[in-house]
C-alpha cells in the first residue's frame, strides 16, 4: 500500500482589500421648499481621493446637495458628515471645502493673485505663503506669469482656471463645482474637462461635482450619481451606468430614445417592433427594453421591420438616422458615414442582440 499523503491544511482566505472610507457622507438628507421636498432623503457617500458627478435634469436637487454640503443650505432632515464629523451647526468657511461656480464669482476688483491668495490670507498664511501658493498653483493651472493680471481681462477660460486654483488655495478636504464648465464654448469646455480630469489625479483631490452635461460627467467622474426628483436614480461607474441604466428615466436622460415596454420570455422580447433577441440573463416577465443605436441595423427594404427614413443627424464620427417604422414608435440607428441611407428611403432593420438592454 502506498503511503497516505500528510493532509495539506486548508490555506485561509485572502483577506479582501478594505472597502474606502467615506470622506464625505450624506445621511437621509432631506430639503423642503414649501413642503416639497427638493432633496429627498439622500443617502450619499463619497470616498478621498474620489471623484463623483451628479448628474441630472434641472430641477433634479443636484444643485441642493451641493449647497446643503458647503453649509449654504440648511438641512430638514439628516445629516453631513465630514471626516466623520457631523456638520450641522458648523458655517460654510470653517467646512474645509472649496466650492466653484459656473460663474466663477471672481473679485473684480483683486488681480489674479489677489483672487488666488484669498482663501490662504483669510486662514492666516504670511505673505510669503500666500505668494508661494499662487505662484505654484498658478503653475499648476496653466497661467504662469499671470499674477498681476486684471481678471477683468482673462478670457472665459483663464477665469475659469483662476476660479480653481483659488478654490484649492486653501487646501480644501473636499473640492466642489457647480456646473463648473457650463459658461465655456464646447471645444474649451471638451479641452479642459480632460485636463481637470488629469489634475484631480495628479493632486489626489477628492470631487463633488453637479452638471447636467452628460458627457461632461462621464469624462471626469469616477463615479456618476443620477438624480431624479430630488432622489438618486442610479449611482456607478460611468461604463456601469451608460451599458446598463436603471431604468427608462435613465436610459431617455443619457440620450437613448429607444425605449419600449416589452414582454420577455426566454431569450426573446416581445416589443412594438417584433421580436427581439435579448441576453441569455435578461429579466423576465413585462419589462422595458432599450435598443442602443448600434444595435439597429439597417438592411434592405424587403428584410427585416420595414421602415422609412425621415431625418438623418449628423454625428461627427456617425450619422444619426431616424426610422419610422408603419406602426410602431420610431427608431434611431447609428450608422456609418458612407452607409446612412437618404432621407425617404425605404430601409429594412434588423436588431443586435448585444445592444438591447432589458431594464431592471
Amino acid at each position: 500500500m502506498p503511503p497516505t499523503p500528510p493532509v495539506q491544511p486548508t490555506p485561509p482566505e485572502p483577506t479582501p482589500p478594505p472597502m474606502p472610507s467615506s470622506l464625505l457622507s450624506l445621511e437621509g438628507a432631506t430639503v423642503r421648499f414649501g413642503g416639497r421636498a427638493v432633496l429627498d432623503a439622500v443617502d450619499l457617500g463619497v470616498a478621498e481621493h474620489e471623484v463623483v458627478c451628479v448628474l441630472g435634469p434641472s430641477g433634479s436637487g443636484k444643485s441642493t446637495l451641493l449647497r446643503a454640503v458647503a453649509g449654504l443650505q440648511p438641512l430638514d432632515a439628516g445629516r453631513v458628515t465630514l471626516d466623520g464629523r457631523d456638520q450641522s451647526g458648523v458655517p460654510a468657511h470653517k467646512r474645509e471645502v472649496g466650492l466653484m461656480f459656473q460663474d466663477h464669482q471672481l473679485f473684480p476688483q483683486r488681480d489674479v493673485a489677489g483672487n488666488v491668495a484669498f482663501g490662504p490670507r483669510m486662514r492666516g498664511a504670511s505673505r510669503a505663503e500666500q505668494q508661494a501658493r499662487v505662484g505654484e498653483l498658478l503653475e499648476l493651472v496653466g497661467l504662469p506669469g499671470a499674477a498681476r493680471r486684471s481678471v477683468a481681462a482673462l478670457s472665459g477660460g483663464e477665469q475659469q482656471r483662476v476660479a480653481l486654483a483659488r478654490a484649492l488655495a486653501p487646501r480644501p478636504r473636499l473640492l466642489m463645482l457647480d456646473e463648473p464648465l457650463g459658461q465655456l464654448d464646447r471645444s474649451l469646455r471638451e479641452r479642459l474637462v480632460v485636463e481637470l480630469r488629469e489634475l484631480f489625479g495628479r493632486l489626489g483631490t477628492t470631487v463633488l461635482a453637479v452638471t447636467h452635461d452628460q458627457g461632461e460627467a462621464f469624462a471626469l467622474a469616477d463615479r456618476v450619481v443620477v438624480m431624479r426628483d430630488g432622489r438618486i436614480a442610479q449611482s456607478g461607474t460611468p461604463l456601469e451606468v451608460w451599458q446598463r441604466p436603471a431604468d427608462a428615466f435613465v436610459a431617455r436622460f443619457l440620450g437613448f430614445d429607444n425605449v419600449v415596454e416589452a414582454s420577455v420570455a426566454g431569450q426573446a422580447a416581445d416589443t412594438p417592433w417584433g421580436k427581439l433577441p435579448v441576453p441569455e440573463d435578461a429579466p423576465q416577465g413585462t419589462r422595458t427594453v432599450l435598443v442602443r443605436p448600434a444595435g439597429v441595423r439597417v438592411v434592405p427594404a424587403d428584410e427585416g421591420l420595414r421602415c422609412t427614413v425621415t431625418a438623418r443627424t449628423f454625428r461627427g464620427t456617425h450619422v444619426a438616422v431616424h426610422l419610422q417604422p408603419e406602426d410602431a414608435p420610431r427608431l434611431e440607428a447609428a450608422c456609418a458615414l458612407r452607409a446612412a441611407p437618404e432621407v425617404g428611403a425605404a430601409v429594412g432593420v434588423e436588431f443586435d442582440a448585444a445592444e438591447i438592454v432589458v431594464l431592471g
